[in-house]
Order: C-alpha cells, then structure tokens, then sequence
C-alpha cells in the first residue's frame, strides 16, 4: 500500500514523506490561507478571486516544497518554472502583493515541517495587518485637497503657461504630469496634480478653466497613488 505514495524515480535513498504527515502539513497550509484571508478582508476592498487566491496559494505552496523535499535540481527547476508565470491581470497594489508574499511564506513554512512557526508567523502578521487596517498610519491628512485635474485644449495653444496665474489663485501646488494629443491631433489633453487651496472655490476655479480652454473638456478627480507607483 505504501508504495502507492512513491514516486516512480524514487530510489531507496530518497525520504519518502508519510501520507499522514502530507495531509497535515496541507491542512495547516489551508488553516493558516483561511486565516490570511480573513484578515485581508478587514477594511479593505478585495474581489472574490483574490480572497480565494489567498486562501488556496499556501498549500499550493507548501505542496511544492514537500515534493522538492530537499532535491536542490528539483528546486531549481520549480524556481525556474515559477520564473515563466506571467500573470496577465492587472498589476496588484502594495497590499495585494504583500498579502501574496504574506501567503507564499506562511505555505513555504508549513511545507517545510515548521508547523509551530507557520502558526506563530501567521498569527504575528495578521495582528500586524489587523492593527495597521485600524492605524491611520501613512496616509494624507486634507486627502480631499489632493486632486488629479485634466484639462483639454486647442492643439495651437502655448500650454506650459497657459492656466499658471489661475493655479496660482486656487491651488497650493500644481504639477503637469502629462500631455496627450487626441481628436486626430487637433486638441491636447492635459494632466495636472493640484493640491487645493480652498476646496469650497472647486466650481470657481473650473469656471476660469473653462473660459480658458474654450468650454473644452475638463476633469476633476481624486488622486489616487498609480497601481505601478509601490
């Protein structure tokens, strides 16, 4: 029965991992994912997907160390075909990759035999991501101040300074990010990153734009950290 659970190129050599302890490691693989994702989800947006990938990628982990079980060519291999995955979603924010690399270690550990460890490290992290949900650590005060502003304009317009005396009046601070011919190239669009100086003149600085810029289209937005931007 036993020699079920060998591998055909297995030798008398090799340390054949009992199915007893394979169970456990992958159900403590699955405990600590379940744990994982459920503190991810607190006070953060997450789709079912990722909480689903959060949950599963321990043991998938944890399985992949149990069978390279200490062969350092078998371990190359696995590195190098974990190298070729290219995941083709959007890129993740700061968070989501930290929760993945979170998930990564925790399986790394358990497949490892570490069991007590994955626990302890599992648990310590969690509280870390459960207290810092609850920290206003890092973020902006005045975040409503803080605005992503496009304006378009006539492709024959000197744009560089064209709105400097009205950001002048309104804003703190204003920044050209980026400039974007459309419409065939006959407008441009561009990008600003303003900080307001008085949020209640917002209408009244979109007014001067807007007789600027000939009734073109312009948008005004919160500024939001780019998903590229870690």
């Amino acid at each position: 029965m036993s020699n079920i659970f060998r591998g055909l190129f297995d030798s008398d050599l090799t340390q054949v991992i009992r199915l007893s302890d394979f169970l456990l490691c992958l159900a403590v693989a699955l405990a600590l994912g379940f744990v994982i994702a459920l503190a991810y989800m607190l006070r953060s947006r997450y789709t079912k997907s990722f909480v689903t990938t959060l949950v599963l990628l321990p043991a998938v982990v944890c399985v992949v160390i149990m069978m390279v079980n200490g062969n350092v060519g078998a371990g190359v291999a696995v590195a190098g075909a974990f190298s070729l995955v290219r995941f083709r979603s959007v890129p993740g924010t700061a968070r989501e990759i930290c929760a993945l690399f979170f998930a990564m270690a925790a399986g790394l550990m358990a497949g490892m035999g570490y069991l007590a460890y994955a626990g302890i490290f599992t648990l310590v992290l969690c509280l870390a991501f459960v207290l810092l949900s609850f920290v206003d650590l890092g973020s902006r005060r005045n975040a409503a101040r803080y605005k992503t502003l496009t304006v378009t304009v006539p492709e024959d317009l000197s744009y560089p300074d064209a709105f400097t005396d009205i950001f002048a009046q309104y804003t703190k601070s204003w920044e050209l990010v980026r400039v974007k011919t459309t419409n065939m190239g006959s407008l441009l669009r561009l990008s600003y990153q303003i900080t307001l100086a008085d949020c209640a003149k917002e209408k009244e600085m979109l007014d001067q734009l807007r007789c600027r810029n000939g009734n073109l289209e312009i948008s005004l937005a919160s500024q939001e950290m780019g998903a590229a931007e870690l």
